[in-house]
């Protein structure tokens, strides 16, 4: 249940704030070129159980992916099913997925020179979503959905910030506003920093990312929650 909010100047010039939800108990290796024998240049966050990645950037091509998870037609055991963690990689390096029967759902975020996108896939049918000008948000249906209440409650919220470029600090400015979020508790379903147990997954609000993606090539950013659903330190 994964979060991004992402603001498209145009074609070539994105920021975005990507928040990761996962298993605190799967660990994850931190910003990194991980990938240096098969996807040379590329860096990301690193899953070490499968070795694929949640967020994924290729500088020199101008191209980042972020995968959310969603819900899916499909009814695969855990042995069945193909690691969705090959596809932000596989994107940044100029091979989008078409697909596939024996994958679970997602979201993946694809920016790219020639536009960004959100392609689908609910076990059945891949969709594709252009980024259309302006700021958008996504989690784990589709994109802008009002169904949605943490993009009912904050989507008005980003948007009211203005477009980034015309921000002397978008950074902060959104930075600032996903830690006002954080005032909610993590298991409302209006959280985008989250404990999503209540609703029978182990995944929790772990990281955010922040990126930008123009001509000046990529610039992306790092932060590890100090705790898994805490925008700040638990007191004891």
């Amino acid at each position: 249940m994964c979060t991004v909010v992402i603001d498209a100047a145009d074609a070539a010039s994105v920021r975005l704030l990507a928040v990761r939800d996962e298993d605190p108990q799967r660990e994850w290796d931190a910003l990194g070129a991980w990938w240096p024998e098969r996807y040379p240049g590329v860096i990301g966050i690193r899953d070490r159980r499968a070795g694929g990645a949640w967020l994924a950037a290729n500088p020199a091509e101008g191209r980042l992916a972020v995968l959310l998870n969603r819900a899916d037609v499909l009814d695969l055991t855990a042995d069945q099913a193909l690691s969705r963690g090959s596809l932000a990689l596989e994107s940044v390096w100029s091979r989008s997925p078409a697909g596939t029967e024996r994958m679970h759902g997602f979201n993946l975020l694809e920016v790219r020179p020639e536009g960004s996108r959100v392609l689908t896939w609910d076990g059945a049918t891949l969709r594709e979503t252009p980024i259309e000008p302006g700021t958008h948000m996504i989690a784990h249906d589709d994109l802008d959905d009002p169904e949605t209440p943490r993009i009912a409650a904050w989507l008005p919220q980003f948007r009211a910030l203005g477009p980034t470029a015309l921000s002397t600090d978008w950074r902060s400015d959104w930075v600032g506003m996903l830690a006002a979020s954080a005032a909610l508790s993590p298991e409302d379903d209006r959280a985008i920093i989250r404990d999503n147990r209540r609703h029978g997954y182990p995944t929790q609000s772990l990281l955010y990312c922040t990126a930008s993606v123009g001509a000046a090539g990529i610039d992306l950013d790092y932060h590890a929650l100090p705790a898994p659903a805490h925008w700040s330190a638990p007191t004891a």
